[in-house]
């Protein structure tokens, strides 16, 4: 097979642009390139200086049916990165040496998810209604006395999410401030706003940094893991610490993946869909009179938030094999990286993607992932921003933006990062 006339290839502006932390910043103009890719482009190879050949998945139906196929499609620990020298990413990066179970494939992966899956079931979840409604509150309390004028996203979205995975795991009130910056700095490695440095400028000090923060949130919960297998008390900080794999302990680095894993989608991802649920509403107002006359529809608005969002920009798959896909070579070891903000606005997928829509019906947005490794807290981060809605916005008198909002500088794991607003509230 001839290659190099077989391949179909992203035009080279969109390529950088995929990979381009900076690019997300401007939201409208990555989408048209998307767009582009989803009419011309559906499946097809960047390659870019500086990158290792990576393939684009665009359409809403293919990216399902890759991680369908997750067989031949594994998952890893592939991003859209500067090629790093593997040496390097063993003794340096931090991504090699986690156990995560977005990395995992069959038939561990089953095994690990397995350990905690019952505590983020429906059922389990609502057991912890009351407690967050509280939480909820106590936040729109806060914003009744802030004089009607808050950022958003620094006051309310980023640290209810956090306080709600912190009482999932058991850890106190008094790790917060660690938490914050932990699971902030990870992820916001590029955008200086959230992290107080610059960005990294080599492969190399990106490693070297993302390693600095890691150890410290590995430090923390190994002790919680210890404290835990002391004294195992009813939380999931204690059945990960106290798991077994096929009759062996869970491994330390295992188990701090697993901890690690649950804190970082668990926190950012759902403080990015609930900032961006109530941009969204600032701007439309008529959507918010939806939600006010009936608030009921505070689930369905907490999942156009998640399709609206796309807080993962991306995950992954390596070929494990040679395969064809959409007609297309794709060699053992190739990347595919799923692109979820162009899946959730295909047209062949859903009415009107380029509308907000807080009554949105059958929206089936893959913001969570799809297949084996959809989010496995998927209804936690569901439950916890309707209980917010059902809170917040029977109090709103009034909505509005009270400046420009602004977006994360990062290629991974994005969203809003200021949401100034304007409110009444009773």
């Amino acid at each position: 097979m001839n290659l190099a006339l077989s391949l179909d290839r992203v035009p080279d502006h969109i390529a950088r642009a995929i990979v381009d932390p900076h690019a997300y910043v401007e939201w409208d103009g990555l989408h048209d390139m998307l767009a582009h890719l989803r009419r011309d482009h559906p499946f097809a190879r960047a390659d870019i200086e500086g990158y290792d050949p990576f393939w684009i998945a665009s359409k809403y139906e293919d990216i399902q049916e890759v991680t369908r196929k997750n067989d031949i499609f594994l998952s890893g620990v592939a991003q859209l990165m500067p090629t790093i020298d593997l040496e390097l990413d063993r003794t340096v990066g931090f991504a090699s040496e986690a156990r995560g179970l977005v990395t995992m494939n069959a038939p561990e992966h089953m095994k690990y998810r397995r350990i905690a899956q019952n505590w983020f079931l429906p059922k389990s979840v609502r057991s912890y209604e009351d407690r967050f409604r509280k939480l909820a509150r106590s936040y729109v309390d806060r914003m009744a006395e802030m004089g009607g004028e808050c950022d958003f996203f620094k006051e309310v979205a980023v640290r209810y999410p956090l306080l709600v995975i912190m009482s999932i795991l058991g850890v106190g009130d008094e790790a917060e401030d660690l938490m914050m910056r932990f699971t902030q700095n990870l992820v916001n490695i590029d955008d200086p706003d959230l992290t107080g440095e610059p960005a990294p400028k080599t492969p190399q000090e990106r490693a070297a940094r993302t390693r600095a923060v890691a150890e410290e949130g590995w430090a923390y919960f190994n002790e919680i893991a210890e404290e835990r297998r002391r004294r195992p008390t009813d939380d999931v900080a204690s059945v990960i610490a106290n798991a077994k794999i096929d009759g062996e302990p869970i491994s330390n680095n295992a188990a701090l993946g697993y901890y690690i894993t649950i804190a970082i989608a668990g926190h950012d991802t759902t403080a990015a869909s609930v900032a961006g649920a109530l941009w969204a509403l600032a701007e439309r107002p008529e959507e918010l009179a939806k939600v006010k006359a009936d608030i009921s529809l505070a689930s369905s608005l907490a999942e156009e938030a998640v399709r609206w969002t796309t807080p993962i920009y991306h995950f992954a798959r390596t070929a494990a094999c040679d395969t064809e896909f959409r007609g297309q070579p794709v060699a053992k070891g190739d990347h595919v990286f799923l692109s979820f903000p162009s899946g959730n606005r295909d047209d062949q997928a859903f009415t009107d993607p380029f509308e907000f829509k807080a009554d949105r019906t059958n929206n089936r947005q893959i913001g969570f992932s799809y297949g084996v490794h959809q989010c496995i807290g998927q209804h936690l981060a569901r439950m916890e921003m309707t209980i917010l809605f059902q809170e917040l916005i029977p109090r709103l008198q009034s909505l509005e933006l009270a400046g420009t909002p602004k977006r994360k500088i990062t290629n991974f794991q994005g969203g809003p990062k200021s949401v100034p607003i304007r409110y009444k509230i009773d």
